[in-house]
């Protein structure tokens, strides 16, 4: 799915895919290096899931913006996706098209000179 997606994602000129990661942990030490404007988020992650990483991408990335992107679609786990920083959440059974708009609705965009 992961891959997927980066390839869907890629193809927009407006979307530049600067790294992908396979675990929490994984993206919690790339975050910092590769400062994303937006992280697309999967709650299901070997290890320390989606909204634990959510949480700890605050303290080193703060401003990276967190769209959640899951299976788990309900009132619960959208509450704890927000309250653990997350500025979206998209459904795996949304269409891609909303994800798109979710992206770029959350995306920090650098202020023009």
């Amino acid at each position: 799915m992961r891959e997927a997606v980066s390839v869907w994602l890629g193809i927009e000129p407006d979307v530049t895919i600067v790294g992908q990661a396979e675990s929490g942990e994984t993206a919690l030490e790339l975050a910092p290096q590769l400062q994303p404007d937006v992280v697309l988020m999967d709650i299901d992650m070997p290890t320390l899931d989606g909204i634990a990483t959510t949480e700890r991408l605050r303290d080193v990335a703060p401003d990276c913006a967190v769209v959640i992107l899951s299976m788990h679609d309900d009132d619960h786990v959208r509450a704890r996706a927000e309250a653990a920083g997350a500025r979206g959440f998209v459904s795996k059974y949304q269409a891609l098209d909303q994800l798109l708009d979710v992206i770029r609705a959350v995306a920090t965009r650098p202020a023009t000179a």
